[in-house]
């Protein structure tokens, strides 16, 4: 499936380019599910790559969707929102050959050694050898549908065109269908997205899919034997909530597949770096409190287990934060202080994750017993999970020149609109501030901005383990001193 606008792969020109030369060249008709258990093969022989962009399931989704493949069964990815089912659904696309001989015009994607349609039978059958071949880019053998309530089988399977009846042919005749999206997708992947939402007489038209591979119309049947790999996604709380897959129809898919969110943090981490689009530097500790923060809150006994927490929580944490910061760095230099000052970069630092509990509790399902409480709740889990971190990241290093900077009433104000030198130069020289952004992972030699995010997250880190006090200005702006 290609997306608006995207430009179609050109087949290469040595390509058979009739029915004759394709005998010559030594090929053979495969189905569907031969393709993919051969390429899946060839890619475990080579140690290439089998799923690529797909983090956090090797050990566990992945070696389960292979058997499947392998086993020719098409298969059902059942999970919560946001664990990638789409996107591994997707990414099947790849296992197919990238060009595949059709016969030319065939609504149907033709195989020209295995015509299926009586008009495509008799233009091989008149043409033989002779018979122009095209040629198909695996990008285009890829269809998908998102089951709504409102999907018809006409949409699914397809209906008689009355302007083609009108025309003179008979009902009976093939040519009188408007073929739908699954037969459409003949010889390639079709995906049903949240089966469940499908009606379940809807579903019913997809049974001689799977089992007799092939489609009824209306009040006749005709006989086209589909070539298909079919993969449908479902959320586990749908098989009792918004609607079920009917018993039938689960007995014909060969495999069920359980999906899962990152197992341990490094993998929430790694797809938080694949996937978020940042528009400024975000240090490596204040993402780590983002992933804590999601599995915080997917854990959380305020929180819906049965609906999740999506993985695209944390991706759109970390750009909020990200967002954030360039926001300060837009502002400040437009400021009064600004002038013949070098220009804050835009880096984040952890005060700027305090946005992400307001414009991202709309991605949460609380409890009923909840409610009114969304952003205490997610504060709380926000400040958790930057203890934590702060912990695992700064446990056993003396801090104790920061604790005696402010122990004689010295304050440090920082903030969201408080600029990185201006944070320095209430600090100072620190004793134990080199080994601290060293441990941040900020390096020998950070850039001011890059400081000023360690320097910001020690202080709150020092608050939250009772260090440190802290105090927020009715202006915003956050002021750390004395004991907390």
């Amino acid at each position: 499936m290609t997306a608006p606008n995207q430009v179609l792969p050109v087949p290469p020109a040595d390509l058979p380019g009739t029915l004759g030369e394709l005998r010559a060249a030594g090929h053979r008709h495969r189905t569907v599910k031969q393709e993919l258990r051969d390429n899946l093969l060839a890619r475990m022989r080579s140690g290439s790559d089998r799923f690529p962009g797909i983090v956090g399931y090797d050990d566990t989704v992945l070696p389960e969707v292979e058997r499947a493949l392998l086993a020719g069964h098409d298969m059902v990815l059942l999970g919560e929102r946001g664990q990638g089912k789409t996107r591994l659904i997707r990414s099947l696309v790849a296992l197919l050959d990238e060009w595949t001989p059709v016969i030319p015009g065939s609504v149907l994607n033709e195989h020209p050694m295995h015509p299926l349609t009586p008009a495509s039978r008799a233009l091989v059958a008149e043409a033989g050898d002779d018979l122009a071949v095209g040629w198909l880019h695996r990008s285009m053998r890829y269809g998908e549908k998102l089951a709504t309530p409102d999907t018809s089988v006409g949409d699914l399977i397809g209906d008689v065109d009355p302007i083609r009846l009108a025309q003179g042919r008979t009902l009976g005749d093939p040519e009188t269908i408007h073929f739908g999206l699954v037969p459409r997708t003949n010889r390639g992947i079709f995906a049903v997205n949240e089966l469940p939402d499908l009606a379940e007489r809807i579903q019913v038209a997809l049974l001689n899919v799977l089992e007799e591979r092939d489609i009824q119309v209306r009040g006749y049947q005709l006989r086209l034997p589909l070539d298909l790999f079919l993969v449908a996604s479902a959320n586990p709380e749908d098989y009792t909530n918004r609607g079920r897959i009917i018993t039938p129809l689960k007995d014909r898919f060969g495999a069920e597949v359980r999906t899962h969110y990152p197992v341990d943090l490094e993998l929430e981490l790694a797809l938080i770096r694949q996937e978020a689009e940042l528009v400024a530097e975000v240090p490596e500790h204040v993402l780590e409190v983002l992933a804590r923060f999601a599995r915080a809150v997917r854990e959380s006994p305020s929180v819906d287990p049965r609906s999740g927490v999506s993985a695209r929580f944390a991706i759109a944490a970390a750009e909020t934060v990200a967002a954030a910061a360039l926001r300060r760095s837009g502002l400040l230099a437009a400021g009064p202080a600004a002038q013949g000052v070098r220009p804050e970069a835009p880096v984040a630092r952890v005060g700027d994750a305090v946005s992400v509990t307001s414009t991202l509790r709309g991605k949460v399902e609380f409890e009923s017993g909840e409610e009114g409480r969304e952003i205490e709740i997610l504060a709380h889990l926000l400040r958790t999970a930057t203890a934590e971190t702060f912990r695992a990241r700064l446990a056993g290093l003396d801090l104790s020149g920061f604790t005696g900077l402010v122990a004689e009433g010295t304050v440090i104000e920082t903030g969201e609109l408080v600029s990185s030198a201006e944070l320095l130069r209430q600090v100072g020289t620190v004793p134990g501030l080199a080994k601290a952004l060293d441990r941040l992972g900020l390096g020998d030699a950070p850039t001011p901005e890059e400081a000023a995010a360690g320097i910001e997250f020690v202080l709150e880190g020092l608050h939250l383990t009772r260090r440190l006090g802290k105090d927020v200005t009715e202006s915003g702006r956050t002021v750390y001193g004395g004991r907390g």
